[in-house]
C-alpha cells in the first residue's frame, strides 16, 4: 500500500463518530476567526451580470428532455450561475441576516469556489480567452486573466468550462479533523447544482477524468500562493457544451497558454486559523491524479408536472424540524429514480440503505437501493446473512428486515430528530477499499463527490413535489455499518439524508437576493 492510501485510510478512520467519542474538533465556535463565506479579488476587473430572475425556465418535470441550447452570451452564463451558485434568499432572525445558497452546504459555510475560462465572448475581453471568478454575493465575474489560445477549436461551438476549488478552512473552523468529508460532500453538491442549471438552458455538463490537481491550480492560477492567505485546493474541471463532450478531453493546450500571473489578490477571510495537522495531509494525499472510471447510461427520470425549475431551485433549503407525516409512493419512486443512475454516466459507487418510517403502501423497515447491479451479489454476501432481500415493486429495492427503525436512524444520526420523523431517511454506502485500491487516492475524494451530488438531486426532487431533504454529516459510522452487519471496511457509508415533510418557522423572514 502506497503512503498516500495509508493516508486516506487514517484519515477516514480518526474522523469516524462514535457513541464514545465525535470526531476531534475545537469544541466550540471561535467567533473572532468566523471565515468570510464570500471570495473576493481586488484589483480584479469586474463584470457584472444582468439578474436572471425574470428569465423564463422549463417546468422541471421536463429537465431530462432534449431541450434546445440557448447561446452562449453574458445573459445565459449569468442564468446558469444565479440558479447553480448564485444566493437564493437571505434569511432574518433575531437580529441577524444569513445568506441562503441555490447549492446545499454542510453548516451553510460554503468552502466550494467556482471559476469559468471562457472563450473569446464579450466586448469587455478584447476578443481573448479569459478566466474568471464568479462572486456571488455580488453576482458578478472578477477577471483574473486574458490569454490567446487554440483550444476553443477542440470544443463544439458555444462550449466552455468551470472548475471547482475548496476552502476547507471554512469548514474546518467549525468542525475541525472532520470537515474534509464536509468540504468534498459540497463540491458534490455544487457539481449537480451546475447539471440541474444548465439543464434549464439545454447544456450538458461533462466532467473531465484525467486532469491533474496541478493542472487544475494552473488554470484556476491557486499555484500563485502570494496571491492567497488561506489555502485553496483544485477540484474539478468540466466543460459546459450544448454537446455530449469526451471526458478524457485533454487541457494541455489550455494550460501552456494560461499567463503565469494572474490580476486580484485574494481576500483574507480571517484574522488568524486554527492549525490542524491532518487537513493539509490528506489534501496532500488526494491530489494524486484521477483514474478514469468505467461508464455507464443514464436514464430519464419521469416525473409529475411541475413548477419552473428556477423556482424549485430558488426555494431549495435544509430543515432542522420534520412534521412526521407521510409521503407517496408515487413519491417515494420519484425521488429514488431521480438518483438510481449516475450522476456523471461513470459507474455508480454508492447505494442507498434506506430506513422507511412513513411511506404509503410500503412496510417500516430497512431497505436497500442498489444503484449498480454488478454490486448486488457482492453486498448480498458482505451484509448481514439474516436480511432477507426481498424483491419489489421498484427495480433495484429491496427490503432486508422489516420493523420500527425510527429510534436507531435517529440514533445513528447523532441523536437527530430529522432521520426519524421525516418519511424516510437513508445512509450512503460505498464501494470504499476497492474503489480506493484501484483507483487511488484521489477517488476518496470523488466518492464524496458522487454523494454530495445524490444529496443535491435529492434536496430538489424533494422540493419539486412540495417536500423538504435535509442531509446530515453527522452520523455515528461504525454504528451503521453494524447494523448492516458489515465485518470489513469493503464498505464504508459516507454520507446521511432524510427526506419528509418540513416545519417551516414563521419567525424567520426571507428578502429576497440581490
Amino acid at each position: 500500500m502506497n503512503k498516500s492510501l495509508r493516508i486516506v485510510y487514517n484519515y477516514h478512520e480518526r474522523t469516524k463518530h462514535s457513541k464514545l467519542r465525535y470526531a476531534r474538533s475545537l469544541g466550540f465556535m471561535d467567533w473572532a476567526t468566523q471565515p468570510d463565506p464570500f471570495r473576493t479579488y481586488s484589483g480584479a476587473r469586474v463584470l457584472k451580470l444582468p439578474l436572471a430572475l425574470q428569465n423564463s425556465t422549463p417546468p422541471y418535470h421536463l429537465l431530462d428532455c432534449d431541450l434546445p441550447s440557448a447561446p452562449l452570451l453574458k445573459e445565459s452564463i449569468s442564468q446558469l450561475l444565479q440558479f447553480s451558485m448564485a444566493i437564493a434568499a437571505y434569511k432574518e432572525s433575531g437580529g441577524s441576516s444569513w445568506a441562503v445558497r441555490c447549492n446545499a452546504s454542510s453548516g451553510n459555510l460554503h468552502p466550494t469556489e467556482a471559476y469559468l475560462m471562457l472563450p473569446p465572448l464579450m466586448s469587455e475581453q478584447d476578443n481573448k480567452s479569459t478566466v474568471f471568478h464568479y462572486n456571488p454575493k455580488e453576482h458578478a465575474l472578477e477577471m483574473l486573466a486574458s490569454f490567446d489560445t487554440n483550444f476553443w477549436k477542440e470544443l463544439p461551438a458555444w462550449s466552455f468550462i468551470v472548475g471547482l476549488s475548496s476552502i476547507s478552512w471554512r469548514e474546518v473552523w467549525k468542525y475541525g479533523e472532520r470537515a474534509f468529508r464536509y468540504t468534498q460532500l459540497d463540491v458534490g453538491h455544487a457539481w449537480q447544482a451546475f447539471v440541474i442549471s444548465a439543464k434549464m438552458l439545454g447544456w450538458r455538463v461533462t466532467r473531465l477524468d484525467n486532469v491533474s490537481d496541478a493542472d487544475i491550480s494552473t488554470l484556476l492560477g491557486l499555484l500563485q500562493k502570494s496571491r492567497f492567505f488561506e489555502d485553496e485546493t483544485p477540484d474539478m474541471l468540466f466543460v459546459i457544451s450544448p454537446e455530449d463532450v469526451d471526458s478524457n478531453l485533454s487541457v494541455d493546450t489550455l494550460v501552456e497558454s494560461i499567463p503565469l500571473k494572474f490580476e486580484g489578490i485574494a481576500n483574507r477571510l480571517s484574522p488568524s486559523m486554527q492549525k490542524w495537522d491532518i487537513i493539509p495531509a490528506i489534501e496532500e494525499a488526494t491530489s494524486e491524479p484521477q483514474i478514469p472510471q468505467p461508464k455507464t447510461l443514464k436514464s430519464q427520470v419521469t416525473r409529475a408536472p411541475s413548477k419552473e425549475s428556477k423556482d424549485v431551485v430558488l426555494n431549495r433549503r435544509s430543515v432542522h424540524v420534520m412534521d412526521k407525516s407521510s409521503i407517496t409512493k408515487e413519491q417515494f419512486h420519484t425521488l429514488l429514480n431521480s438518483v438510481l443512475n449516475s450522476q456523471d454516466a461513470k459507474e455508480n459507487s454508492a447505494h442507498l440503505a434506506i430506513f422507511v418510517h412513513r411511506v404509503e403502501n410500503y412496510k417500516s423497515g430497512l431497505y436497500i437501493l442498489i444503484r449498480n447491479p454488478k454490486a448486488k451479489e457482492d453486498l448480498e454476501k458482505e451484509l448481514d446473512v439474516k436480511f432477507s432481500w426481498g424483491a419489489l415493486e421498484f427495480e433495484h429495492l429491496y427490503l432486508l428486515e422489516s420493523g420500527d427503525f425510527t429510534a436507531i436512524s435517529k440514533a445513528i444520526s447523532c441523536s437527530q430528530n430529522i432521520a426519524s420523523d421525516g418519511a424516510f431517511s437513508l445512509s450512503m454506502l460505498c464501494n470504499f477499499t476497492n474503489e480506493l485500491q484501484t483507483y487511488g487516492a484521489h477517488r476518496y475524494k470523488e466518492l464524496y463527490w458522487e454523494c454530495g451530488a445524490i444529496g443535491q438531486q435529492l434536496y430538489l426532487e424533494a422540493t419539486s413535489m412540495g417536500l423538504s431533504g435535509t442531509g446530515i454529516g453527522c452520523f455515528l459510522d461504525d454504528e451503521m455499518h453494524e447494523l448492516l452487519g458489515l465485518k470489513s471496511s469493503r464498505y464504508q457509508v459516507l454520507y446521511n439524508f432524510t427526506v419528509g415533510r418540513g416545519y417551516v418557522d414563521s419567525r424567520i423572514l426571507t428578502r429576497r437576493p440581490y
